[in-house]
């Protein structure tokens, strides 16, 4: 009987004992490195139009009420009947209106983006956190530091718009609504994802009559905020979808990332 030669391991076998991976791609048996998977895009294929005009229309709301809001100190006609109706008959609420306005805070923002950066990483979702990441920070970051100052609406005369708090929880959600569009492992059911958006948007509703109520905002500042909230995280995704991108996050290794 002829005794059978050695076999040397499979490829997979030896990346496991190893554990190492060369950056940009995978090592062979052979020593050849084969470039790394790009992670899958954001936005479907589907959706991408869109979201294009939704960019669209949501930067020129900015612009729109930008325009009629800029070096105001009151309300302007679109805001007077709304903002008097709510502070008329929320005005024996402050107390719960303060608790409602926290969930647009800074400190709330910071924790649910934590949260969803941390649901990415569990998921293997590497683009989806660094969506959630930079979408909440460059919606906050520009509106407080770019378009406040530019366009000076003030009341009591703190800079009012657009509304921080809602654009900050408008990228929170519109980040979560956006990665709820293709996950590669797991789709909510429609029933379930209409749920998910509707209690979304009911809670920014509450969060934006909150505002209003507590004198810290005009209506159409928090009309802003939202806008200009779901355009950077809509115009972040696109970017985060570009090839380059994509085959940079991919080489990314998270510690618990099982190498496939």
């Amino acid at each position: 009987m002829t005794r059978r030669e050695p076999q040397e391991p499979p490829e997979h076998t030896l990346r496991r004992l190893t554990g190492t991976r060369l950056l940009g791609g995978t090592t062979s048996a052979a020593g050849e490195t084969r470039p790394a998977r790009p992670v899958p895009p954001i936005l479907p294929a589907t959706a991408r139009r869109p979201a294009g005009i939704a960019v669209a229309c949501c930067a020129v709301v900015v612009a729109v009420l930008g325009s009629l809001a800029a070096h105001r100190s009151q309300g302007n006609a679109v805001d007077r009947p709304v903002d008097s109706w709510i502070r008329q008959h929320l005005a024996s609420h402050q107390n719960l209106l303060s608790d409602i306005a926290y969930l647009g805070g800074g400190q709330m923002a910071a924790v649910l983006t934590a949260v969803l950066v941390l649901a990415c990483l569990a998921a293997r979702r590497v683009n989806g956190a660094v969506l959630a990441l930079v979408s909440v920070v460059l919606a906050a970051g520009l509106t407080e530091y770019v378009l406040k100052p530019l366009v000076h609406e003030t009341i009591g005369g703190s800079l009012t718009y657009p509304s921080g708090h809602m654009a900050s929880l408008s990228a929170i959600f519109g980040a979560a609504g956006v990665l709820m569009l293709d996950p590669p492992r797991w789709r909510p059911r429609p029933g379930v994802r209409l749920l998910l958006t509707i209690g979304l948007v009911a809670v920014g509703c509450i969060v934006a009559v909150a505002l209003v109520g507590l004198n810290y905002h005009y209506f159409t500042d928090t009309i802003a905020g939202v806008a200009w909230g779901a355009c950077v995280v809509l115009t972040t995704a696109f970017l985060l979808d570009g090839a380059g991108v994509r085959r940079w996050l991919g080489t990314a290794r998270l510690p618990w990332r099982r190498v496939s």
